[in-house]
């Protein structure tokens, strides 16, 4: 009996250091975000002596946090939408119909995963000028859901192949058409890896800032990570309003994953779909 209390104390307290690294970072950025930066350099890890919640309204009206985040939704949820639909389609014709040169297309998409995004920079650079897409969202918009599409395939794939076929004859003696199949009955069965794919490639897409910087120039244009780097400069930097621009693009990301980590966890074990 001791040893059972004994195991779970010790695994109790594992995970509570662990939630306690995990989470000090946070914490720590939640603090200075409510400081100056003088407050904070002359005392980096003490608590704010006045809370300056007022730090957040001007961070959003008068440092252009409301356009960034307006960019930030528009081109991050556009792009996960192209990239469910479009990955979820292509998933489910690799998954269940047969091809000349099916699973040679899959490991091309799959090999294009272990690739550096840095190579392909250039090369998205000059492809978006020639065709009048650089700098706009619309650009940006596309490149994402590209980059996006092979780990979306790759994880809708896997699903999609474990769909049992009978629902797939049955759909057909019913006289549903192929595009109506996928829609009414295989992406609603698909659903909880549906949910981990958006979700994952929301947080994925939201901290993104390589393409972005790269491909935006305009800071009307700008996504919220390119807004924070705005605050940092060769010689000085306002570390207290880099704080409260990092808690206004964090604070989303934590909630989505608060509300819907039960869906991604379900889609990341699911096994055969009964």
């Amino acid at each position: 009996m001791w040893g059972r209390v004994l195991a779970r104390a010790a695994v109790m307290l594992v995970i509570v250091l662990w939630t306690m690294f995990a989470a000090g970072p946070f914490l720590w950025v939640a603090t200075i975000s409510l400081r100056t930066t003088s407050e904070f350099m002359a005392a980096p890890y003490a608590l704010p002596e006045t809370w300056r919640f007022d730090k957040f309204a001007t961070a959003w009206t008068g440092s252009g946090y409301d356009t960034y985040f307006t960019n930030s939704i528009l081109v991050v949820f556009s792009a996960v939408a192209i990239v469910t639909a479009v990955g979820a389609m292509a998933a489910h014709a690799l998954a269940r119909y047969r091809f000349p040169g099916n699973r040679l297309v899959y490991l091309l998409i799959f090999s294009t995963i272990v690739l550096p995004p840095q190579i392909t920079v250039i090369a998205l650079f000059q492809t978006l000028a020639k065709l009048g897409l650089y700098d706009t969202r619309v650009g940006l918009t596309l490149v994402y859901a590209a980059v996006q599409l092979p780990l979306t395939v790759y994880i809708l794939e896997s699903f999609f192949a474990r769909i049992p076929a009978d629902l797939f004859d049955a759909a057909r003696i019913d006289g549903y058409s192929e595009w109506a199949t996928f829609w009414k009955v295989a992406f609603p069965v698909a659903m909880p890896a549906i949910a981990t794919v958006v979700i994952l490639n929301t947080i994925l897409l939201w901290n993104e800032f390589l393409y972005a910087v790269v491909l935006i120039a305009d800071d009307a244009r700008r996504t919220l990570p390119l807004g924070i780097q705005k605050f940092m400069g060769d010689q000085l930097e306002d570390y207290g309003m880099i704080a409260t621009g990092l808690m206004i693009a964090i604070v989303p990301v934590v909630l989505i994953y608060a509300i819907f980590s039960e869906k991604l966890i379900q889609g990341m074990t699911a096994g055969a779909v009964k």
